[in-house]
């Protein structure tokens, strides 16, 4: 890449990419997350220096680390010009250079369509381009979603995503590398791909904004979206701000008292153990969200914005890490946490701990005819967790649906009965049955993969909502 090199910084917890360029000597980053210790981490083991920080947009799935970063390493802070913000920025729009040094430049191109000042960067070297950075623009595969600025702008953003990706692709030759921030299991993309890397020559070929007309675009688009996590609403406003600096001390310790005092109030006590260590013992009252999983984005989505959240792991790290997850996502800081095992969660009292039972589909197909497997309870209820896209292409006859996400606030929606509960895969499963349990229902949970189930014996039907 002609004495330029970009590094990806993954953060798959959210789905999400950033990047740092560098020519071995001063280094360009793009996008960054909020822990921007990995960064500066990385920095210097390439030996570089980072001079530019640059944002493609406002982004609404994580708190930032750019303005940290600039602040930090003294680097010029690129946000685009149109962007309303609350701190010192070089503001940046459609058609400036930018000279991070000699082999890397940069061309800013408005891609307005996830949001409506969206940027994308395209990094230029001596024989022409060789990439661009498209943040929530063109994805592999895929485009950015067009509609968490809301629903009355989403038609009018999803036709200017179309433009932006088609100006993209008619800037840039075939060889050039696309890296986008996001698309990689994050809410952000319009829909999932498996790619790990593309270029403009692939997209042309696979690229719904590439290959469909406008109007076709737009609807297939805006009919594939789902909903999204709640704390979106608060990571906008958060980055225009400017996001103070991370702080990821330890935490509180509490006691077998104090977890006893929390669980009683209905605060959110997450076991972040797998979810197999959550269902042979447990204290009970916790919620099962393991940090084996996309544990942030679900409890993002379901805490109550702004209520006090302890974490109960079984390490210092295990609990270090859901601290740095959760911070990425504006959840500054855990109310407090422990360590260790249930046991000693419970202060040693038996009666303060639990165990979930779980079947399997095989298990679920037995008990509807008939053959209720030894040990466990007939199925009154069956309940899909899964999101509204995952029910409408297919799901158990006779399931009740609701998503996940919507649990909290309608656990009076669960019929009567013992209740078996699956997912897709298991783990948002274990998080809808700790959250039944703690509701004082009889419960089952499905740890199991919904591919399994038409082998299983079980009927699979499309059709609408049952609540």
């Amino acid at each position: 890449m002609s004495g330029v090199e970009v590094q990806v910084v993954e953060t798959s917890s959210l789905g999400d990419r950033s990047y740092l360029a560098h020519d071995g000597l001063v280094a360009l980053v793009v996008d960054p997350q909020r822990d921007i210790d990995r960064v500066l981490a990385l920095a210097g083991r390439l030996g570089v220096r980072v001079t530019h920080v640059a944002e493609t947009h406002l982004h609404n799935d994580y708190v930032s680390g750019g303005l940290a970063l600039a602040r930090v390493t003294g680097a010029r802070y690129l946000v685009a010009a149109a962007d309303e913000v609350g701190f010192d920025r070089l503001p940046v729009a459609d058609g400036d250079e930018v000279v991070v040094s000699d082999p890397m430049r940069l061309r800013v191109v408005a891609a307005p369509g996830h949001t409506f000042h969206h940027l994308s960067y395209v990094l230029g070297g001596p024989d022409g381009p060789v990439g661009v950075f498209t943040g929530g623009s063109l994805l592999f595969g895929t485009t950015g979603r067009t509609d968490l600025l809301g629903q009355r702008h989403a038609h009018t953003l999803a036709g200017y995503q179309h433009d932006s990706v088609r100006r993209l692709a008619d800037l840039l030759p075939d060889g050039a590398q696309v890296w986008p921030t996001h698309g990689f299991g994050s809410f952000c993309s319009a829909t999932q791909s498996d790619a790990t890397a593309s270029t403009v020559g692939r997209e042309r070929r696979v690229n719904p904004a590439l290959r469909l007309e406008t109007d076709t675009f737009v609807s297939e688009t805006l009919a594939g979206l789902d909903a999204y996590p709640a704390y979106y609403a608060h990571m906008g406003a958060r980055n225009a701000d400017g996001a103070a600096p991370i702080d990821l001390t330890p935490a509180h310790r509490a006691d077998a008292a104090e977890l006893r005092e929390r669980i009683a109030a209905g605060e959110w006590v997450i076991d972040l153990r797998s979810r197999k260590a959550f269902a042979q013992r447990h204290l009970a009252g916790t919620l099962s969200f393991g940090l084996d999983g996309p544990m942030s984005t679900w409890l993002g989505w379901m805490a109550p914005w702004g209520a006090p959240i302890t974490l109960l792991g079984e390490s210092e790290q295990q609990v270090a890490d859901a601290q740095r997850e959760l911070a990425r996502i504006g959840i500054d800081r855990p109310a407090a946490a422990a360590t260790g095992h249930p046991d000693a969660w419970a202060g040693q009292d038996e009666h303060r701990l639990a165990e979930l039972t779980t079947a399997t589909f095989v298990d679920l197909a037995a008990a509807r005819v008939g053959t209720v497997p030894h040990g466990l309870p007939v199925p009154d209820v069956v309940l899909d967790v899964r999101m509204g896209n995952e029910w409408r292409t297919g799901h158990l006859d006779g399931a009740v649906h609701i998503p996940l996400p919507e649990l909290p606030t309608r656990l009076d929606d669960v019929p009567a009965g013992t209740v078996w509960v699956h997912c897709g895969s298991g783990y948002r499963a274990a998080a809808a049955s700790s959250l039944l349990q703690r509701a004082g229902r009889r419960v089952v949970h499905l740890d199991d993969a919904y591919a399994k189930a038409v082998d299983a014996g079980l009927t699979i039907v499309n059709g609408k909502e049952t609540l």
